[in-house]
This record gives structure tokens, sequence and C-alpha cells, in this order.
């Protein structure tokens, strides 16, 4: 709770919430979830396989947390509707609840499946390192330096793409280096070829002709050297692909190993689908963060992901996207396209089943919502939320909105 705002710094009566003491009977009123820097560090909140790949837009695991600890139990199943990277099913998973996710974006599925599968780690460890060595081979000198050679003999591929998108956004040595990685994931005999595709992705990420500070929002390729705001020196865009495919590698390789170890067998189901359509399967409540109206462009903040993984594009279908804005036409489309999705999901809920819904709602929407899905507002709790990194650094407030399906009278 609030108690007192001066000079821009916000006091609350009780100490930030700790995700690990909640019970079903904490009571709602004694929730704190406006963590700090020093409350939760970018370690906890970046946990094992949550850091799998970036992705902009998702709340952060202990708030999931505290939910799914105060109002599910183990073996229960809990639905979200706009899964998007995942953190949903990934904390249910670990707290032993079954978990199924929708999403319309083929990249957030992939992303999702990626982290939630369970990994012989032995053979992970050779799959990933199997491929970086045919990629280090291939493309090093007889010096091991790193640069792309003609082949030898007709054993050796030529990497060659008719992609504008990869041309335009990448250096020559960068988009072969990468190309080369991608043919290996198609060749070879591998198991665990997503999260191949998924190290490959974040390395593009990298890899792009793009200044160091501004790796979320690109509008241009840097191709000249530029003065950087981050490391405050002359720097000169990245030219080459390689080292970030091996920090990687050895990154992911650390991070599913780490989920593995307090990973659970509850099930996680992932579907790729348009929520408006879908009909649910019988679930026991829903835990989710729909897009926030005119913020974020989905598709096109992994469009490097698209277009090096030949996915399906489904930008057009997108709920809120900021490409529509958040004019008064944006947001009734919005709420109409929420309200279609939260019908079809308190569908699956048993009577009381509780829908927790985190929202950023500037323009007042969800109290609208609530009533025209016939849904009880059970509480509704402010959270302040601190950006901490990056150009969007800031602070700003978000809604979590307690609703419950109407109790059937018998």
């Amino acid at each position: 709770m609030i108690i007192n705002e001066n000079e821009g710094t916000i006091f609350y009566s009780n100490k930030p919430t700790n995700p690990n003491k909640i019970t079903p009977k904490t009571p709602l009123d004694d929730l704190n979830l406006n963590w700090s820097e020093k409350d939760l560090p970018e370690k906890k909140r970046t946990k094992h396989v949550h850091r799998l790949h970036p992705y902009l837009g998702k709340f952060i695991p202990q708030l999931v947390e505290v939910f799914l600890r105060k109002y599910f139990k183990t073996g229960q199943t809990v639905l979200d509707p706009f899964c998007g990277s995942g953190t949903t099913l990934v904390q249910a998973n670990e707290l032993g609840i079954n978990s199924v996710g929708y999403d319309v974006s083929a990249f957030n599925v992939l992303l999702c499946k990626t982290k939630t599968d369970a990994y012989n780690l032995h053979q992970v460890r050779k799959e990933v390192l199997d491929v970086l060595e045919k990629v280090s081979v291939i493309t090093s000198d007889s010096e091991g330096q790193q640069s792309l050679l003609e082949p030898k003999s007709g054993d050796l591929p030529i990497f060659e793409t008719d992609n504008e998108y990869l041309k335009k956004w990448f250096a020559p040595r960068s988009l072969q280096e990468l190309l080369a990685y991608r043919y290996f994931i198609e060749k070879g005999k591998y198991r665990y070829k997503d999260l191949l595709k998924i190290i490959l992705s974040r390395s593009a990420r990298s890899a792009r002709l793009t200044t160091h500070f501004d790796l979320d929002f690109p509008k241009k390729p840097q191709t000249e050297p530029y003065w950087c705001y981050k490391h405050s020196k002359i720097c000169r865009p990245v030219e080459s692909a390689f080292k970030f495919l091996k920090r990687y590698s050895i990154d992911t390789l650390r991070r599913i190993k780490e989920f593995a170890a307090v990973r659970t067998d509850a099930k996680v189901e992932v579907y790729h689908g348009d929520c408006r359509k879908v009909d649910f399967p019988s679930v026991d409540g829903v835990i989710t963060s729909p897009p926030y109206v005119g913020l974020i462009d989905y598709h096109e903040q992994h469009a490097y992901g698209y277009h090096l993984l030949g996915l399906e594009d489904n930008r057009e279908k997108e709920i809120g996207p900021a490409s529509k804005g958040t004019s008064q036409r944006a947001q009734r489309e919005y709420q109409k396209d929420i309200i279609g999705v939260f019908k079809r999901a308190i569908i699956s809920l048993p009577s009381g089943g509780r829908l927790i819904v985190v929202a950023g709602d500037r323009n007042n929407l969800y109290d609208e919502i609530a009533d025209l899905i016939g849904a009880e507002v059970e509480a509704v709790i402010q959270r302040h939320v601190n950006r901490r990194t990056g150009r969007r650094s800031g602070r700003f407030f978000e809604s979590v909105f307690i609703w419950r399906k109407k109790q059937i009278c018998a």
C-alpha cells in the first residue's frame, strides 16, 4: 500500500512479498508486489530458462509464482492464452502444476516449447557443442582466425540466401556464420533442433548491424562506426556472429541444467493458435499478461528469427500491436478482442475459478472487460514496476486483476 510519495520516491507500509512464503491463506492485503532491484536482482528475475532468449513485454516469474502458490494446488492446471515467452508455463512446472499455453506467434510457441522441454543433459550438451564445432571448422582458416573460406572440395557447402532482410541487417561474415549454423541444424540428425534454433536466433539478435544501445528497436542498419552511449566510446558494427554463437551455446547449456534441477513431471502443452477462435480445455484457473494496447509489435521484435528460421508470420492477427497505435478506435478493437479471448477462457473454468490478469490499463478498459465477460471482481492490485535497463528505463504502474467466474447456485 502506498503511504507516502515525495520527490518521485514511493514508500509502502509493508515489506515486499517473498514469493516462496505465499500460501493459500495469505491475505491479498498483505501482498506488496512492488519489488525493487535490491529485493529482486536481475539474476533472480532471469533465473534459469527465463532468459533463454530476450523478449520484450514479459512479466517476471516471481509475480506468477505468488498467484500460483496462492490459488493453485499441485496437479491442477493453469491456462495462459497469451503465453508469450512462457513465464507462466515454466513457473507452473517448477511448482508441479500442469499448464496449457497458446500464442498466435510461431516464434513464441517455439520459445515456450524449448524452455519447458525435458532434456537429456548429456545428449543436449553433445549436440550444442557439435554444431558449434562444425561452424567453427568451416568458418576458420588454417591459423584458426575467423574468416570464411571458399570450399576446397564439393563436400563443403556455399551458404547463400535470397532473403533481402538478412542481407540488409547482417555483415557478410556474420550472415555466413549464421547460415552455416542453420545449415547444420537442418542437415544434422539432432534430437534438440528447436533448442539449436533458439541459440541461432539469440545470436542473430546480437549480431545485427545495429548499435549496442538499441537492440530492442533498431530502425535501420548501422554500417559505420558510431558513438556508443552504452560503452561511452566509438564502437563499430558487429562483423562476426561466431562469438555470440559460442557465448550463447555455453549460456544455454548452463540454463538448461539449472532448470533441470527444479523441473517437475507436471504436464506442459503449448499450441500455436488465435485465441479468439480457440476452444480451451477445462482448467482450474488462468494466469496471463495480455498485450498492452499500442505498446509492442510482437512479431517485429523477433523479425530476425522469423526470417532466419522461416517461421509463419501472423502479425496481422496480433491484438493491440504498436502499429495500430492507441487511438479510440484501436482501444475499442483491442477491448473487443480481449473480451473475445476471455469469454472463451472463462468457459473453461469451474464455478468460482479465477482469472489473474496482469495488464497496463492506462485507458481504463479492463473494468468493462470484466463486466462483459461476466466475471466477479475480487480484487485489483496496483503494482509499481521499475524498468531497470535499456532505453525504455523508467517506472510505470500495471494492474493485477483478480476475477472469478460467478458461482452457479444449485
